[in-house]
């Protein structure tokens, strides 16, 4: 039943995914409201997705940030990308420049006013990337960034990118760390396994915290949180 059911939803996320993309090219001419609806209703159609056709649950947890907010997420799936459109009011993702050169994806991003960011830009990139992250918060908007920078291992510790800290510290506002346990259901690979998704906005860590306090409190939190989650067994 679990292969039937994977086929099914994949079946479903591509024909949804690429249906939904091409659709969108008419929101290029409008203002972002128009693109940031498209969005969420393609996220929200795939939370429905994977309920009915994958036996997965979307449960979340904890207090979902509104207004400007910086989220710090575990990173084990493109669904941690995926679902934030359709659980915060305006998500703004930190990207990698690479994903622009992916046809749709990358225009769409354009179009959303993603954060593009130069990873081998270093010291460049990140004053960039602050510059550029202090303009999106006049459109309040909730800025996403993975700390670990890409998908990780279910149970593996990442090592912390400096790009959170330098936001986190230019911004001067708190940062809400976000644990799941998305890649226990949904990784890279073609199954998808029926339980639920659990997605656990926990307690922000307030501003004003030097770099190497802040870099070790969001870790431990993010991870000791992920860990429970994993553990559980949902």
């Amino acid at each position: 039943m679990i292969y039937l059911r994977s086929f099914l939803f994949q079946l479903f996320f591509w024909l949804w995914s690429i249906g939904t993309a091409v659709l969108m090219i008419a929101t290029y001419p409008l203002p972002r409201r128009a693109n940031t609806w498209s969005l969420t209703t393609w996220a929200k159609g795939l939370i429905w997705g994977l309920r009915w056709l994958a036996d997965v649950k979307v449960e979340v947890r904890g207090v979902r940030p509104t207004g400007n907010a910086l989220v710090a997420p575990k990173h084990q799936s493109m669904f941690d990308v995926f679902s934030q459109f359709a659980l915060l009011p305006d998500a703004c993702f930190v990207m990698k420049k690479e994903l622009l050169m992916v046809p749709l994806f990358g225009w769409h991003g354009l179009k959303a006013g993603m954060l593009v960011v130069d990873r081998g830009g270093h010291s460049t990139a990140l004053k960039k990337l602050v510059r550029d992250a202090i303009e999106r918060m006049k459109e309040t908007r909730q800025i996403v960034i993975f700390p670990e920078g890409t998908r990780g291992a279910v149970g593996q510790p990442g090592e912390y990118k400096p790009g959170i800290a330098a936001l986190y510290r230019e911004l001067n506002m708190p940062v809400t760390p976000l644990a799941l346990n998305c890649g226990s259901h949904w990784n890279k690979g073609f199954i998808v396994k029926p339980g639920t998704i659990v997605f656990e906005y926990l307690e922000p860590i307030p501003a004003g915290l030097k770099r190497g306090e802040f870099m070790r409190e969001l870790q431990t939190r993010i991870d000791t949180a992920t860990k429970a989650l994993e553990d559980s067994g949902v």
